[in-house]
């Protein structure tokens, strides 16, 4: 019997492989929202993979004064649309939800329409963006929340590593987030290979320190097709260092630039982690709906599901 998403992410000689999405504009009607669905996971029925992520898209324009590259757009639920995932692709999806708009009497509620209607249980949460603007829930109390809830979810955090880099405590949160209850975490997206390097490496020595088990951590990464990305990707506080913002811009073609500096960051994880004990996963997603880079999402899974799968192979041989 095939292991379920839970099972592979709590089993460290399991490789996990999602692939990212962001639901359809709110407003699009039922029957166009599943054919985008279907039409997803057309594109993705030549690849073998353990689930989706289905990400809850805030306007995030209170984290910084640039102006936001593309334009804000709400979604439809998160929720309906993981439904419809899961149930056409009979697989696992994993859903986020921002909790800062809901007092905690409305966040249970979600909680209970979330298991019950829609029959999802692995949840990713995510807080303000900002700490301006109200906030009528804070993540602390978001975890404490759902850990009170009758029914049981499996709970996933965000990590990002340029918050290390700046702060040197992501690590500490993602000890004291897996003491709120979180099983595994996903990354922003990856283009700093040294920046999620140190990350790793402060996380599992503090792990070994406390004698506790580290937790998955999932790395995303992303293509990049052209300038209008790469400003929407720094828009988001994706870390590019400037030798790399130059070697895909100055390229023949940035988008199989953007591929190689993916594979080659993973590679760079791989070799300087691998020993760590941290068990990792990959989440591969598009940052726009061009059909051009939601094409090239896809071969940079292949090409960086093999490397994963590669290393996971020597290590059990090891």
């Amino acid at each position: 019997m095939a292991l379920s998403l839970q099972e592979k992410i709590s089993d460290p000689n399991q490789g996990v492989y999602l692939i990212g999405t962001t639901p359809p504009k709110m407003g699009t009607d039922e029957a166009q929202v599943k054919t985008i669905a279907k039409k997803l996971l057309g594109r993705l029925h030549e690849i073998e993979y353990d689930g989706v992520v289905i990400y809850d898209i805030q306007d995030e324009s209170s984290r910084t004064q640039v102006p936001r590259p593309f334009p804000f757009k709400h979604t439809v639920d998160p929720c309906e649309y993981s439904q419809l995932v899961k149930e056409l692709s009979q697989l696992d999806v994993i859903t986020y939800k921002s909790v800062a708009q809901r007092e905690a009497s409305e966040f249970n509620q979600w909680l209970e329409t979330t298991k019950t209607k829609h029959d999802l249980k692995n949840l990713v949460l995510v807080g303000s963006p900002s700490s301006n603007g109200e906030v009528k829930l804070s993540l602390p109390n978001a975890y404490e929340t759902i850990a009170q809830h009758k029914d049981d979810f499996f709970l996933g955090g965000v990590t990002i590593a340029e918050r290390h880099a700046s702060k040197r405590n992501e690590h500490e949160r993602l000890i004291e987030k897996t003491a709120q209850g979180c099983e595994f975490f996903i990354s922003q997206a990856v283009y700093n290979a040294q920046a999620t390097i140190d990350l790793i490496t402060s996380y599992a020595r503090n792990c070994r320190q406390q004698g506790i088990e580290p937790k998955r951590i999932i790395l995303t990464f992303t293509p990049c097709g052209g300038e209008k990305t790469l400003q929407f990707m720094e828009w988001l506080g994706i870390s590019v260092p400037e030798a790399t913002k130059w070697r895909m811009l100055d390229s023949q073609n940035t988008l199989s630039e953007s591929i190689h500096i993916c594979r080659e960051n993973l590679d760079l994880i791989i070799q300087s982690c691998g020993h760590l004990d941290v068990p990792l996963g990959l989440n591969i997603e598009s940052l726009t709906n061009r059909k051009e880079e939601i094409d090239a999402s896809i071969n940079l899974y292949r090409l960086l599901k093999a490397t994963m799968e590669l290393n996971l192979a020597e290590k059990q041989i090891a």
